[in-house]
């Protein structure tokens, strides 16, 4: 997991880089969190290093067991998945993916995560 971007973006960022095992069956998948108005990416403390969410709704530590499995599911079910052959990158928005993955860990709840979607920024 990346922590901050050089792009001169303000605030904090969160980058979760999935692989596609074995090697060389399809590209890596990001999950990006980049924070803004009611939600967190924590810089430290008091937070937990890896803690993303919205601030009155879901979130996940993504340090936890299941956090990153919850968030490639979420992920297969709104489409992606690894080409065979391909290299690139997808990078997603992981505020799309916050809300399915926390109802999905927790067998139900609020699947749009309180603080509304945000759409993808790569292919999905």
């Amino acid at each position: 997991m990346d922590r901050g971007r050089g792009s001169g973006s303000a605030g904090c960022v969160h980058t979760l880089t999935l692989s596609p095992q074995p090697t060389g069956t399809g590209g890596a998948l990001r999950i990006v969190f980049v924070t803004g108005p009611g939600r967190y990416v924590p810089g430290g403390a008091p937070l937990g290093s890896g803690d993303v969410g919205y601030v009155r709704g879901a979130s996940l530590n993504l340090h936890e067991p299941g956090a990153v499995r919850a968030l490639l599911d979420a992920a297969s079910a709104r489409g992606w998945l690894p080409g065979p052959g391909e290299t690139r990158a997808a990078e997603v928005d992981g505020w799309a993916l916050l809300g399915a993955a926390v109802a999905g860990r927790d067998g139900g709840g609020d699947k749009d995560g309180g603080g509304g979607g945000g759409g993808h920024t790569g292919t999905l």
